[in-house]
Formats: structure tokens, sequence, C-alpha cells
């Protein structure tokens, strides 16, 4: 990852293909997951954006799939989750790459006592994936990362850390939301477009990287080291910047 110099994206086409994460993208970080809540104007913005690009937006999130449709409500629209473990595409299928069952399993068993010890702690079964939250207690930061480090590394091969905003994050290795993005950039409607991938944290890195190696568009969201080409501040400019491709501002790059 590289620092580079502060940059606005371009204005938006509408022809464009939309890879967005959601939390810190398009909507506010909460201390819980759980806690989150999406707005009306969001959901009408996503769908007008989904409509008025012939279908080419996605949603790619750590969150699982379920967990987004919950948010979601009665919008459907192709969604990557778990970084790319599982994706719906714009026909509707689903495909899945699994973790080792019996490694998660043993991950989460040897977490249920350091939980009781540490109350601050949160995990989350994903399902493919397993993550520890530390936003409760950000003094165990370093703790929670040596922690999953180390049982990771005794539950066997197969595996890989991902590192997100207070949180580290236990999944099936070479699969990350670079590789969801290449997939649907292998079909229609999004196969041909001018890729736009936004997103906020360390997870996104992957993203950033493959849509550069299409010479598209990379935003990165707030501060930090990153590999994106641009730069919006925070979740309000996002959700200005995506409004502009629906009034046809933008034009091709």
């Amino acid at each position: 990852m590289t620092m580079r110099r502060i940059r606005l994206p371009p204005a938006p086409c509408a022809d464009w293909a939309f890879f967005l994460d959601v939390d810190g993208t398009l909507l506010e970080i909460a201390d819980r997951p759980s806690a989150v809540r999406v707005d009306m104007p969001l959901l009408e913005l996503i769908g007008q954006l989904y409509r008025t690009s012939g279908g080419a937006v996605a949603l790619v999130s750590g969150r699982s799939i379920s967990d987004l449709e919950n948010l979601l409500g009665s919008l459907r629209l192709p969604i990557a989750g778990q970084h790319g473990l599982e994706r719906r595409d714009a026909a509707g299928r689903l495909w899945i790459h699994a973790a080792p069952p019996g490694a998660k399993c043993a991950i989460k068993e040897a977490l249920t006592p350091v939980l009781a010890r540490h109350p601050g702690l949160l995990m989350e079964d994903k399902g493919l994936t397993l993550a520890l939250h530390y936003r409760l207690a950000p003094h165990l930061a370093a703790y929670a990362h040596r922690l999953m480090a180390r049982l990771m590394e005794e539950a066997g091969g197969g595996l890989e850390l991902q590192r997100g905003k207070r949180v580290v994050e236990v999944k099936p290795a070479g699969i990350d939301k670079g590789s969801a993005v290449a997939e649907y950039l292998a079909e229609p409607p999004f196969l041909g477009r001018h890729p736009v991938f936004i997103g906020d944290d360390l997870n996104d890195e992957h993203g950033f990287a493959e849509v550069n190696r299409m010479e598209g568009t990379s935003i990165k969201v707030g501060g930090g080291v990153s590999c994106a080409r641009y730069r919006l501040s925070g979740v309000v400019a996002v959700r200005h910047w995506l409004t502009a491709a629906l009034k046809g501002t933008g034009c091709a790059i």
C-alpha cells in the first residue's frame, strides 16, 4: 500500500460498474455490527443507481449475504459477502468458497473462555469466517491480533487473517474482495464497463488493487495509507458522489 496525494474522484457515469463496501462507506460504523440501521434515503439511492446503471451495482462487504439482505429489506441486487467467500451474481446464482469447518470450530471453541474473561471482545460467526471485534475494548487490539494469529496457526493450513477497523478475522486463504470484483467483471452486466470500487478499510485494499489493475476508479473513504487513487472524506461524501451518477454529470474516462 502507498500513500497518495489526496485527489477527489472524477464525476461518475451511470454506465460504469459500481462495487460498494457497506460499513464505513455507505453506512457509519457502529460499536456492534448488529446496531447498524439502513435509512430509506440510502435504499432509494442504491435502488435508483442499480436501475439507472442497468444492474451494474454490487455490494462487496465483510458481512454475510443474509445479514446484508436483512439490512436491505426488499431491495435485491448482486452481493458479495464475507470478503468474497459467498457471492450472488446478477442472475441470482450463489457461489460459495467454503472454509475448513473443523478449523473454524476449533478456533471458536478456543475463543469461548477468552470472551468470558474480556467482555469487551465480541465474536461474530458469519458462517464462513470468524471475526473478533474489539471496538468496545480498543486497548486489547494487540492481544486480539496475537490471539487470532496463534489460533489460526494451531488450526492448520488453508486460513489467513483479515484485519479491519478494530476487528481481526480468520477466513479461507486466497479469496478476497478483489477476487469477487474480478468475478463480477467477467460477467454481464459488469463485463466491459469501467469499474469503480469504494471502501474505507484494510480489507478493501484488495478491491482497490483489482480495480487499479483494470484501469478503473478506486476510492478510499477517509484517511490512512492506501493504494486507492482517489479519496472521499466520509459516508456523506460517498452518497453525494453516487448521486451525481443519477444526474448524468459524469463522462467516460
